[in-house]
């Protein structure tokens, strides 16, 4: 029969020390590692095992449960404790390491912007493209000023991504207000549009805007050519309303074109 040990080995504290790490420590440890030798057995058992009182190691039983590493089996009058593999503790970890990531730019965002300091993000390749594309949706902008370069979009994000955010960007109500380059389009299309809630603009033929940048919120989100292929964004109040300046200061000076229905 499998028994704790009382005194401290080389190998039981190196777990314990491990496992407290991730917080399986105390009368969690205790019960883990009492279900793990003894593989399957009623909680009164488990209970005894531990050194436990039976109400206290249910209890934390349940919590392992939830953690996934035990399960409960009724069987008749009796519920027996079922140790699970270790590898959920992988999989524990895994899937709070990508809540975090999820959840740590908004958090970044907000950190910075309650400190007053500006947050830089770079997101490189493809993908970050994607990804700083679609965070100008992510705020509450009722409209997004956007120099679009088309000639570098149609390369990257492509012309079905590029639709299907244009499509969400009206859904949500969001005006686009757009100045672009009339010599760097290579398709008529992207418009002046009341449906779409797209205004565009061309800039004085002296100026050629050969990338694309939004505004929004106190943000300012650059995509670079697929050559160099990046996205980044900039949390900055200050920054965020000086290129809004700029922005209006250009709109002024842009040639409105005809709008569609």
């Amino acid at each position: 029969m499998f028994h704790l040990s009382a005194r401290g080995d080389g190998v039981t504290d190196d777990i314990e020390e491990k496992l407290a790490r991730i917080g399986i420590t105390g009368t969690l440890y205790k019960l883990y590692l009492t279900s793990v030798g003894l593989g399957a057995a009623s909680i009164t058992d488990v209970a005894a095992q531990a050194g436990l009182a039976r109400t206290t190691a249910h209890d934390a039983l349940a919590k392992l449960e939830e953690e996934g590493l035990v399960r409960f089996v009724d069987n008749g009058k009796r519920r027996f404790v079922v140790a699970q593999d270790p590898g959920v503790l992988l999989e524990r970890i895994e899937a709070r390491r990508q809540m975090i990531e999820d959840v740590m730019p908004v958090l970044r965002s907000m950190y910075h912007h309650e400190t007053g300091k500006p947050n830089v993000r770079f997101h490189p390749g493809p993908e970050g493209i994607r990804t700083t594309l679609w965070d100008t949706l992510s705020g509450n902008a009722k409209v997004l000023r956007a120099t679009l370069s088309m000639k570098e979009l149609m390369a990257e994000p492509g012309l079905d991504e590029m639709e299907r955010y244009l499509t969400e960007r009206a859904r949500r109500g969001t005006w686009l207000h757009v100045i672009r380059s009339e010599e760097r389009d290579i398709a008529p299309i992207w418009p002046s549009s009341r449906e779409q809630r797209r205004e565009l603009r061309y800039a004085p033929p002296a100026y050629t805007l050969a990338m694309t940048c939004f505004i929004y919120g106190n943000k300012v989100a650059l995509i670079s050519s697929a050559r160099e292929s990046y996205g980044m964004i900039i949390d900055s109040a200050e920054f965020a309303a000086f290129q809004a300046s700029m922005f209006d200061a250009m709109w002024s000076l842009s040639t409105p074109t005809p709008t569609q229905p």
